[in-house]
């Protein structure tokens, strides 16, 4: 028999079973609590509550670890491509040679959006953020791509994993030269899924873009960073919507809305702006630092703290080193990273932000390598939905093919008024 906690109501002892996870996590699993019970638990913003069982992706913020499917980060950043990476995270195994180019020829077929969507693009307001143009466009996508009977549910799956994958990529950098009113640039099918979108970014008729394999890498190190993080909010909003059983489109639609938050997806475009205020203001940011350790200033220092990692982001250090090879590459001095190492400096050796876990995180420096690749800041958070998508996907599936999926219905302890009789509008003074 297994371990279980004992909780006491009323005089009343109820056993729970205790459930252990591979890398040694206890969770104490309450979901027949209310059928026993009577009683619900209440946990504003889930921190204690875990939603499901994943293979996926394990953290410890406690020591710094994120491991897909068991490999380290640190891993795949220096050996793996993003390709190779999604593979894993959807399908639980890193792809055989075999697999692998299976996998990049389809997404190479889907890489071409369908040209009807073209007008779409052209009539959202050209001050439309790219990130609702995105979900827009992804949720769409059904209508444009709907379900073959013909084909297997497993074959259609698979299909619809690459479109995914290799169209909103490309959507993305559609949406980016509508906006600037440039003629699009279409997937070519001799580049790779990172070389194919800064071509399609920046490659122009006045001005041919020139494939840079450092930059390149840069972007595969982004993207492999960023491909998943447990039951983040988007992950959390992905596994939600989909257990409605709606379709993956509705489902990754509903991701990249959460995604956009400045507190989630929207915080290496934050990090920015931060950056960019400290250096319109003179550059020192000691009185930025003040106003963060003001506990009565609601200033935060973006880029600082996470939710999870009670220690150092081991994202934030693969992304450190890859900020200074491309800086260094490009030889281009920024005076944001010159603030950025300043603000750095005082993190990992103030007391204030020791103790109350105020690490750089990856959005610290993933902000100025994107600065540096020359994606304009209101495309940011676009480049992290194109990271997460594998991440969303996978979930999304381990959601599908749990034996134990349940529609997600969260319960709320009622707070508000007890039951009153309806006034009449005559006593409220409406005219009779």
């Amino acid at each position: 028999m297994g371990k279980i906690a004992k909780l006491v109501i009323d005089g009343k002892t109820y056993e729970l079973p205790i459930v252990t996870g591979t890398e040694g996590e206890r969770a104490i699993d309450i979901s027949n609590l209310r059928k026993e019970t009577g009683l619900i638990t209440l946990d504003p913003g889930y921190a204690n509550t875990g939603s499901c069982e994943s293979s996926i992706t394990f953290m410890d913020g406690e020591k710094g670890i994120l491991r897909y499917r068991g490999i380290p980060v640190e891993q795949l950043a220096e050996y793996s491509t993003f390709v190779e990476t999604a593979y894993l995270l959807i399908n639980g195994d890193l792809p055989s040679a075999k697999e692998l180019n299976r996998f990049s020829v389809m997404l190479n077929d889907h890489s071409l959006v369908h040209e009807d969507m073209r007008a779409f693009f052209e009539n959202f307001p050209r001050r439309a953020h790219p990130m609702g143009i995105l979900s827009s466009m992804v949720n769409a996508m059904r209508a444009f791509y709907p379900e073959l009977p013909e084909r297997s549910d497993e074959e259609e799956i698979n299909i619809t994993f690459a479109r995914l994958l290799s169209k909103v990529r490309t959507m993305a950098a559609i949406s980016y030269k509508i906006s600037r009113g440039h003629k699009v640039v279409y997937p070519r099918h001799n580049l790779s899924y990172c070389a194919n979108f800064l071509n399609m970014m920046f490659d122009s008729p006045v001005r041919p873009y020139i494939i840079d394999q450092d930059l390149v890498q840069a972007l595969e190190v982004f993207w492999i960073l960023h491909a998943d993080h447990e039951q983040n909010c988007s992950t959390a909003a992905v596994r939600l919507v989909g257990s409605a059983r709606v379709n993956l489109y509705a489902a990754i639609s509903a991701g990249i809305c959460a995604l956009w938050g400045p507190l989630h997806g929207g915080a290496n475009q934050a990090v920015i702006e931060m950056l960019q205020e400290i250096y319109e203001s003179g550059g020192d940011p000691a009185p930025f630092i003040a106003k963060a350790r003001d506990p009565n200033d609601p200033f935060r220092l973006m880029g600082f703290g996470h939710r999870v990692y009670k220690t150092y982001d081991p994202r934030a250090l693969i992304m450190k080193k890859m900020c200074d090879k491309v800086l260094k590459k490009l030889k281009r001095h920024d005076p944001l990273l010159d603030i950025a190492k300043k603000l750095e400096e005082v993190a990992i050796k103030d007391p204030y932000f020791i103790d109350h876990n105020l690490y750089p995180n990856v959005d610290f420096y993933s902000g100025i390598v994107l600065r540096a690749i020359g994606i304009p800041l209101n495309m940011f958070t676009v480049m992290f939905a194109i990271g997460r998508l594998p991440g969303w996907i996978s979930q999304w599936k381990e959601s599908l093919d749990d034996p134990h999926w349940k529609l997600h219905r969260p319960r709320q302890v009622y707070i508000g008024p007890k039951k009153r009789d309806y006034i009449s509008k005559k006593e409220r003074g409406f005219p009779v």
